[in-house]
This record gives C-alpha cells, structure tokens and sequence, in this order.
C-alpha cells in the first residue's frame, strides 16, 4: 500500500532557476530563502519518498487560453520541458509513475472529476524549480505525477473544490496495493500580483493567516470566493489553490514540522513548508 510520508509546499518563481544555475545561494538577497530548504532537504533524506505528486498551474507551456483545462493529470513515462522564455535553463527530463497516474486518474472519475488525461505533457518551470530545490543534487531521486490545476483563465476552480480534488488524490493514494512512499507537492504563490494597478502587491498578514489555518483548519479557507482571494492576495495569489490541494491529499494526522517565510522573491511572497502525515495508529503509538 502506498504511503503518503507528507506535503512540501514551495513557491516556483522563474528567478529562482536563475540564481540556481548562477549559483547565487549566499547571495545576501537570496540566501534567506535558499536556508528555508535546509530542513526540506533534512526530511526528505529522511522520509526517501519515491513518488512526487506535484499539484502546480501551467504558465502557457502545455496549456494556452485556447484549451485550458480546469484539472489536469500527467500519464506519461517521462515529462519534459523546454525553453519557456524567462532566460532560465531548461529542465532535465523528470520519470513519470505511469502505474500510479492511471490509478490516480481512475479514481478521480469515478469520485466524478471530470480530469483531462495527458499522455504526453511539458512541465513549465512550476515543476522543475521545485524539483531542484528539493532535491539539489545531480539527479531526482523520485518519479513524479503531476496534477494541473488552472489558475489563470476564470473561472478557476474554488478553493473547496481543489480541497476536494486532494482528497480525492489522498483516498486513491491509500487505495494503491503497489509499496511506494509518496510527497504531496503544492507549488506557487503565496500572495503576489505582478500585472495591473496593484503590481506588487503583497499581503503578509493575510499569507500569516491562510499558513495558520491550512493546517488544522483548511475548510476556514473555503469561505474565500476566487474573487475574495485576488482582493486578499492578488491576482496571482490564486495559486494558494495548489496548495489546498496538496493539503486535501494529506489523509492522516496533519502537523506543521518547519516553515519558512521571506519577502520579497521577484516581487512574490515565498513560502517553504512541510507537512507530516501520521495514520491515527502512528499518532498513538508515538
């Protein structure tokens, strides 16, 4: 049965792949931020997860405003990416769980999300970047399922519908026979806006409060139309959605172990967290 040892959730800002490939990790602007994964990098030698299920939104490389789904589901054997124009290098290729993905896909229809099925995907630097800041190293020692949530054509999904979505992941991950250990990844945000009158605009207290409440109390966040949220947030603060996710899928006893919070990251607030996820019989016995 496959375990889920957990959730990280981290920001994916394109300047980041830069300052990692110009190696600017103590860099006094950077270096804040690149401390906040010494304790991911910690946990996750610890906890030896093989598969990353990573909730992120595509920024036009997979999907364009012509066709962009609300949910979608990677099933490949290998995901790629490519030049996406933002000056940072282009990603190694990352394996894909194929196994897993159709599991996870079978499952959702039936809990009756209506995903797309994506047998050949790019993956944009929402995945790659964390990737490599999780796993620094020459190679990725995990496969990946990466699940697309739309957070930039409206309507977007609500956030008690990604909720939902993850619980739905979490229920499918616990329901698989195969013995894997299994990360949940939420990527992006936290509140930023970087288009319009606002751009920006950050809110620190409002990141305070959703960092709070996503842990013992993730329906609280739920009362936020999308329309809230981007007055709370900004406009592409609505990537918090990944993070709802990610949550959903955590089954067990849900705990903060380590958070990280700088400001500013090319005018986005960045968040590092991770989540342990102790079975109730874990919980007792420790």
């Amino acid at each position: 049965m496959a375990i889920i040892v957990g959730g990280v959730g981290t920001t994916h800002v394109p300047a980041i792949g830069k300052a990692i490939a110009e190696k600017k990790h103590d860099d006094p602007y950077w270096k804040p931020f690149f401390k906040g994964f010494d304790y991911v990098h910690y946990w996750l030698a610890r906890t030896k997860p093989d598969v990353a299920v990573v909730f992120y939104n595509d920024h036009g490389l997979n999907f364009f405003l012509d066709k962009l789904p609300t949910f979608a589901v990677g099933a490949a054997q290998e995901y790629r990416s490519e030049d996406e124009g933002w000056g940072i290098p282009v990603s190694r290729s990352i394996p894909g769980d194929l196994a897993l993905s159709w599991h996870l896909i079978n499952a959702l229809v039936a809990d009756e999300f209506d995903v797309t099925m994506c047998q050949d995907m790019l993956i944009d630097h929402a995945v790659t970047i964390p990737m490599a800041l999780m796993w620094p190293g020459p190679s990725w020692p995990v496969k990946i399922v990466p699940i697309e949530i739309n957070t930039v054509q409206h309507p977007l999904p609500t956030l008690g519908r990604c909720l939902k979505l993850g619980r739905s992941i979490g229920r499918a991950l616990e329901s698989y026979e195969q013995n894997v250990r299994v990360v949940v990844v939420g990527t992006g945000g936290l509140s930023h806006q970087l288009d319009g009158t606002r751009a920006g605009f950050i809110n620190k207290e409002f990141d305070a409060l959703c960092l709070e409440k996503i842990v013992a109390e993730p329906e609280a966040l739920t009362r936020y139309s999308i329309h809230d949220w981007v007055e709370q947030s900004g406009s592409q603060g609505v990537e918090f959605l990944n993070w709802m996710a990610m949550r959903g899928a955590l089954t067990g006893s849900v705990s903060e172990l380590n958070r990280n919070y700088h400001i500013p990251i090319s005018n986005t607030a960045a968040a590092t967290v991770v989540y342990d996820n102790k079975k109730e019989a874990e919980r007792k016995a420790a």
